[in-house]
C-alpha cells in the first residue's frame, strides 16, 4: 500500500506568483505520513514540514506524486539522479512501493523536500515520558548529517545501515 500524505496549505506569508512571488522561506507546507514505507526514519502519524519546489539532492526525503496515480502523494528518499528523473526508495526494505516498482520519477512529479519531522506524542503519561518525547519530537531531515551529493550515489540499504549504526 502506498505511503500517502495530506497537504495542509501555506504556513508562511503569501507565496503564490499572483501575490508577489516567494516569501523569505519559500513555500512551506505540512504533510502527514500514513504508511510504514519510510520506517524507521518516519512512522505513521508523523508530520513533515516540507518546502515546495526546493532543490533535491541525493539522500533527501521528498514528497512526490505517484507516477501511476497522480492524485496520490507519497514520501520517499531520493537515492540517485538518473536520466529519467529521480530513483526513489523507502527506508523500509519490506515495502516495495518505490522506484523498484515504477522506475525513475520525472522531476515534475517531485513536489517538495521534507525539512523537519514532527512526531506526535504517543504514550506520554508522565513528566519523564513527556521530557523523553520532547527531546526527539522535532528532528531536522536536512543538514550536516545528511549524505552529500557529488561522488557515487549510495544505495538505500547503505544509507539505512549507516543511520542504524549511528543510533
Amino acid at each position: 500500500m502506498p505511503e500517502r500524505t495530506r497537504e495542509y496549505g501555506q504556513l508562511v506569508e503569501r507565496t503564490d506568483p499572483e501575490h508577489g512571488g516567494r516569501g523569505p522561506l519559500g513555500r512551506i507546507g505540512l504533510a502527514e505520513v500514513y504508511n510504514p514505507s519510510m520506517e524507521p526514519t518516519l512512522l505513521p502519524g508523523d508530520q513533515l514540514v516540507v518546502r515546495y519546489g526546493a532543490p533535491v539532492r541525493t539522500g533527501d526525503i521528498v514528497v512526490l506524486r505517484h507516477p501511476f496515480q497522480h492524485d496520490l502523494l507519497i514520501v520517499k528518499r531520493a537515492v540517485e539522479r538518473c536520466d529519467g528523473g529521480w530513483w526513489v526508495r523507502g527506508d523500509n526494505p519490506l515495502v516495495v512501493n518505490d522506484s523498484r516498482e515504477f522506475g525513475a520519477v520525472p522531476d515534475e512529479l517531485v513536489i517538495a523536500r521534507a525539512w523537519l519531522r514532527v512526531r506526535p506524542p504517543r504514550g506520554v503519561h508522565s513528566m519523564g515520558s513527556a521530557v523523553r518525547w520532547s527531546s526527539g519530537a522535532v528532528r531536522p531531515l536536512v543538514g550536516p548529517l545528511r549524505p552529500r551529493s557529488g561522488g557515487a550515489a549510495r544505495s538505500s540499504s547503505r544509507l539505512l545501515s549507516r543511520r542504524l549504526r549511528a543510533r
